[in-house]
């Protein structure tokens, strides 16, 4: 029971800063104009810091295993999610092409980063946190790829350069600086500076998670009129079955029979807790999709994760042996 309740403590503060955007959105206090630039800021800036912070000097980085199996485990659960949803949108009742690939879309990518991030360092600590990034960056992957051939019919184009990002960049220095190890031959005073960009890096960082999880919370509250029974309620239904329910625990068999570090068996049971990612939406609406059944998947997969993140990441770590 405490351990359920530490998880629950774990939680709540991010639901809480979510749930915060919403209510700044409804106030009116932060305005749709301002989503954009704040995004930007976020991606471009300080979602990079807070890579840095985490990566650099990471013990758990010195080990291959945690820089090169990470990345095809994201790219595979993201495979492992479509097949999921392609064989439950049968279910659904919805016939047209357009809705059916959204769905499909949606129940397939998983919140990586703004709920499990601020988890990951609440409930296991730095190293966990950055083998999460490598993780991501086979999400990205399949997000560009994978994804949006789901969402577009088949069709990919030259979409997948934006899997190559910030963030990504960031990744690509951090692993660069743990493997020449430049303190070795710079001069001390070298060092000092390196430490104060390190600082003010920590620093922008730390906004990250917050940021993200008060644009979340402004989306949710933009499109809360999606969230009733007479529009859609069986993809609804359906969505949550799907993307809280089965992906989960066929997400957690991968861990459990394939060799693979703690920390990142721990990224495996965040990352199988979460629900759909508000980003579908986006891509639903930029990418030639049907936005009301995306934001149907996520309003109701988010909603039922308050409940259910904290039950599978309970289960999930007695699952795998890694709970006390």
């Amino acid at each position: 029971m405490n351990e359920f309740l530490t998880v629950v403590a774990a939680v709540l503060p991010v639901i809480a800063v979510a749930c915060a955007g919403t209510g700044l959105r409804l106030r009116g206090w932060l305005t749709e104009e301002a989503d954009a630039s704040l995004i930007r800021v976020t991606i471009n800036l300080l979602v990079p810091c807070l890579i840095l912070k985490a990566l650099i000097g990471n013990a758990a980085l010195d080990r291959a295993e945690n820089i090169l199996i990470p990345p095809l485990v994201g790219f595979g659960t993201i495979l492992i999610a479509a097949c999921v949803a392609i064989l439950g949108v049968r279910f659904t009742g919805l016939n047209e092409a357009k809705a059916r690939r959204s769905f499909v879309h949606a129940v397939t990518i998983q919140n990586y980063g703004y709920i499990p991030i601020p988890l990951a360092m609440l409930l296991f600590g730095r190293e966990t946190t950055g083998v999460l990034f490598l993780h991501n960056v086979g999400v990205e992957t399949a997000l560009w790829t994978v994804g949006l051939a789901l969402l577009q019919g088949g069709r990919i184009g030259d979409h997948w350069r934006r899997a190559i990002n910030p963030p990504l960049a960031a990744i690509m220095v951090a692993l660069t600086v743990n493997w020449v190890e430049p303190e070795r031959f710079l001069p001390e005073w070298m060092h000092a500076t390196g430490d104060l960009f390190m600082v003010a890096a920590g620093m922008l960082g730390q906004c990250a998670i917050p940021m993200g999880l008060l644009l979340i919370g402004a989306t949710m509250a933009d499109h809360r009129h999606e969230f009733t029974a007479r529009r859609g309620g069986r993809v609804m239904i359906w969505a949550c079955v799907l993307r809280v329910g089965i992906i989960p625990l066929l997400l957690l068999q991968v861990p459990r029979w394939l060799p693979m570090s703690t920390e990142l068996k721990e990224v495996m049971v965040l990352e199988a807790a979460m629900p759909a990612a508000v980003f579908s939406v986006v891509m639903a609406k930029h990418y030639g999709g049907d936005m009301a059944v995306s934001l149907r998947v996520v309003v109701a997969t988010s909603v039922a994760g308050l409940m259910t993140i904290p039950l599978w990441i309970r289960f999930g770590l007695h699952y795998l042996g890694l709970g006390s």
